[in-house]
């Protein structure tokens, strides 16, 4: 299968490809306020095409387990600038991470080429007619409940069941809105309602997730099941951690992954290509 976005090329399967957080928020878990003004974005996003990213995830809304739901205004605000910026100089693919129709709907007219949306579509009625309005791919993300609550949501009988059955139900609603097939990604959505256990079973049972034929997004950079293994209570000192993780990701067949430290990730994933590609 192969993507292209913005006259880049993905071709699943050949190797793993980076998204790039790119936080425009004062408050999300890892780096809440450090690229919340536009110099700072600018700078970072530089940084993460310099050290070969592949797209740029760009969020106004902080999806930290309790975080609170900002104004659509105040979401909009934060993102449209950013991209406006950022599409001036930069021709890396930019994806937007929102549950909102409206922020996917002006973020694509301002530049962003994707939509990631944690809710897999499900948060808001109109985003999957939008995004199929709008012909770009969007990531569909396995969750329960919110970020307010999902931690309290954790109690599954057959975690990957769920997972494969939720993400089967949002890629059909998906393509009943209009969405090429083709143009779906999956997310298992790794400490989204999901515990300790939950995370490492995601991980060594990501293969089963290859049925959905769709490509397999994994964002674990920096969490705090990472953080627990390593008893280490700082997200940005984690990145070894992650690193071995991410390696597990793609020897299990992740297509790619979302992370913080691309300079660091992406020499991890060409290693790690080398070998099981």
């Amino acid at each position: 299968m192969v993507l292209i976005i913005r006259e880049h090329c993905f071709e699943w399967g050949q190797r793993t490809y980076l998204m790039g957080v790119l936080n425009v928020t004062p408050d999300s878990f890892s780096d809440g306020g450090d690229f919340y003004t536009l110099s700072a974005a600018l700078a970072q996003a530089r940084a993460m095409v310099a050290s070969g990213v592949d797209i740029i995830d760009v969020g106004g809304q902080s999806t930290r387990p309790g975080a609170e739901q900002i104004s659509l205004t105040e979401e909009l605000d934060r993102v449209l600038p950013v991209l406006r910026l950022l599409r001036t100089e930069l021709q890396v693919p930019i994806s937007v991470d929102t549950t909102r129709a409206d922020v996917a709907k002006a973020a694509v007219e301002e530049g962003a080429d994707i939509v990631n949306d944690i809710s897999g579509g499900t948060f808001d009625p109109k985003m999957l007619s939008t995004i199929s309005s709008l012909n770009v791919p969007v990531i569909l993300m396995h969750l329960r409940g919110n970020p307010q609550n999902m931690q309290t949501m954790t109690d599954y009988e057959d975690l990957m069941g769920e997972i494969l059955s939720f993400l089967t139900q949002q890629i059909a609603a998906a393509t009943a809105a209009g969405i090429d097939r083709q143009k779906i990604i999956i997310d298992p959505g790794i400490g989204f309602a999901k515990n300790y256990e939950h995370n490492l079973e995601i991980l060594r049972r990501l293969p089963e997730l290859r049925q959905l034929n769709c490509p397999i997004l994994v964002g674990l950079s920096r969490k705090s099941f990472i953080g627990r293994i390593l008893n280490q209570p700082d997200p940005k000192s984690r990145v070894w951690g992650t690193a071995a993780a991410c390696c597990a990701a793609i020897f299990n067949g992740a297509d790619l992954l979302r992370v913080h430290d691309v300079t660091e990730m992406r020499d991890v994933s060409l290693v790690a290509d080398a070998i099981f590609r």
